[in-house]
């Protein structure tokens, strides 16, 4: 998997990449309805056998235009280019966003980036893509450049899940903030999970018998505090079932800074360092100030029974969720 971070030094595309098919958007979360998109290119480029290239923007454009409330990222760069590799992505452009780009013209955008650079042959995208300065360019604009500069366009309606509601990353957005995990994955096409490096912590959870791996998420992260079963992957691939506690353990640290604590089933080594993964299949009950240790360690024992029950159960939701949470 290539991943592009593309720069006004306007360095080449490798010449095996260009020609192809290119699946445009934010794709934050690569959500069943971001999939319909990026599905439909993986056909086009099957039947014609050109490259699958996805064309998207860093940062998120609403972080961008409102940096003092950052949106909350289901997927953050690193883990939507792993999602992308795992669908069957050759390759991964990561547009640099800013203001500056914004107030580029549709055409310069058209031509500079799909025409030249790309070489786009067929662009993927939603109906209602909107791109260039004052979001002059949309979809009727976009098939007009194709026709001018000879390459087909694809749009993709609105997916609708099978209560006939839009599918989207805002919706998604709302459910974690409820602890909501498992309508998240039905949504998602997988679990949600979030990639982290392991730090240290007070070994705490060391003295009371559940050592835990610890993460810190992004300070935009608005997952709900509590309780969740989940599945760790260590960054040698290898998967553990395990239990985790998100938020700022009210017990025994007085408004501590919101902290993932997870501890890993059957598992003893040193994690310190690593960049691993978490992924959430359910959620068990919301966090909890207990009135002292003894209450606590009980109540942890009791997670973890819950929490290797519903695991044991668990099954696929498809091939993606196949990938990234199971094998």
């Amino acid at each position: 998997m290539t991943v592009f971070h593309r720069n006004e030094t306007r360095e080449p595309l490798p010449a095996h990449l260009k020609g192809g098919v290119i699946a445009i958007g934010n794709f934050d979360g690569v959500h069943r309805g971001h999939q319909s998109v990026l599905n439909r290119a993986l056909e086009i480029s099957k039947e014609r056998d050109i490259p699958a290239l996805v064309l998207t923007f860093e940062p998120h454009p609403r972080t961008v235009f409102r940096p003092e409330t950052p949106v909350f990222r289901i997927t953050p760069a690193p883990l939507k280019a792993r999602i992308l590799e795992a669908i069957g992505f050759n390759a991964v452009i990561e547009y640099p966003f800013d203001r500056g780009f914004s107030q580029r013209s549709p055409d310069d955008f058209i031509h500079g980036i799909l025409k030249d650079w790309l070489g786009a042959s067929e662009v993927v995208t939603g109906f209602d893509f909107h791109f260039g300065k004052n979001r002059e360019g949309g979809p009727a604009f976009l098939m007009d450049a194709g026709h001018k500069y000879g390459f087909g366009v694809t749009l993709i309606d609105a997916f609708r899940d099978e209560n006939a509601e839009v599918v989207s990353s805002s919706r998604i957005r709302e459910l974690l903030k409820e602890g909501d995990v498992s309508e998240a994955a039905a949504q998602l096409g997988y679990r949600y999970t979030i990639e982290a490096e392991v730090i240290g912590g007070e070994k705490l959870g060391r003295e009371l018998g559940f050592p835990t791996a610890n993460m810190q998420l992004p300070p935009e992260a608005e997952l709900a505090a509590g309780i969740y079963a989940v599945r760790f992957r260590l960054d040698d691939g290898k998967l553990h079932d395990a239990v985790a506690s998100y938020g700022r353990r009210p017990t025994v640290i007085e408004n501590g800074a919101p902290l993932l604590e997870t501890y890993l089933f059957d598992f003893s080594g040193d994690l310190y360092g690593r960049t691993c993964s978490v992924s959430f299949f359910g959620h068990l009950r919301p966090e909890l100030k207990f009135d002292g240790l003894e209450p606590l360690v009980e109540q942890i024992k009791r997670d973890e029974q819950e929490a290797r029950a519903l695991l044991a159960g668990v099954r696929p939701l498809g091939e993606l969720d196949l990938k990234l949470c199971f094998v």
